[in-house]
């Protein structure tokens, strides 16, 4: 049994997340993510969807066999405690095969750290443009957003 873990932040699911996670899987048996906890996103916006919601959505993914969030504190923890063979990272993901792979082995892991390089070409496939079209879409139409809004009391 070949277990493979992929890691993200999975804020808005687009087609590039579902590509990544059916690469991830064709490398195992079984695929586990980790959701990126809220506080440990740095290296862009904090997600819009709460953490517990994107692993629900997650979890529910075809090709995914388990979704837990990963720890507040060690984001190597939920590895040390799942020991994957394999640990995916998607082609932009900023992370660096050789330092994650280093650090599991002074842990006493072995595990293989792979770049999936494949890439879902599509005009969303990107939760930041995905937010971006929202926000320009709600700028065009804000007065009709306002009065569905409102006739919901929502405001």
């Amino acid at each position: 049994m070949v277990r493979v873990v992929a890691t993200g932040t999975f804020d808005i699911i687009h087609p590039g997340h579902i590509r990544f996670l059916e690469e991830a899987k064709k490398l195992g048996d079984e695929l586990i993510v980790i959701v990126a906890r809220e506080k440990n996103v740095r290296h862009k916006p904090k997600p819009i969807i709460p953490e517990k919601q994107r692993v629900k959505v997650v979890s529910a993914l075809k090709p995914v066999d388990r979704a837990i969030l990963g720890d507040e504190h060690d984001i190597f923890k939920p590895i040390m405690e799942l020991k994957p063979d394999i640990i995916v990272l998607g082609y932009d993901q900023h992370f660096n095969e050789k330092k994650i792979e280093e650090e599991l082995r002074k842990r006493g892991l072995k595990t293989k750290v792979v770049r999936i390089n494949a890439k879902e070409e599509c005009e969303y496939c990107s939760s930041t443009k995905i937010i971006k079209r929202i926000v320009d879409v709600v700028k065009s139409r804000l007065k009709e957003y306002e009065e569905f809004f409102k006739a919901r009391g929502m405001i």
